[in-house]
């Protein structure tokens, strides 16, 4: 007896937003001198990462530095330390 193969069909909007999430998080890497992972963890504990999804309407029609100022901001206002 095989296993069932369980395929994922992502839209072009959630690939576009993904897409969008892992630039504005390189992004956030280059400017603050650290490894894409670390950014990734302290996005996600500082509410960063909950941010790019909640306000991607907006925010995705920014610059990628205006992303980044923005996400220094949600994560300081939620008790991250890099500025």
């Amino acid at each position: 007896m095989s296993c069932p193969v369980i395929k994922f069909l992502m839209t072009s909007t959630s690939q576009k937003r993904i897409h969008y999430y892992v630039l504005c998080v390189g992004a956030f890497a280059r400017e603050k001198n650290i490894t894409h992972k670390d950014a990734f963890n302290y996005l996600y504990e500082y509410k960063g990462i909950e941010f790019l999804i909640d306000c991607y309407d907006a925010e995705h029609t920014l610059s990628l530095d205006n992303a980044v100022e923005d996400l220094t901001l949600v994560c300081s206002n939620n008790g991250g330390t890099i500025k």
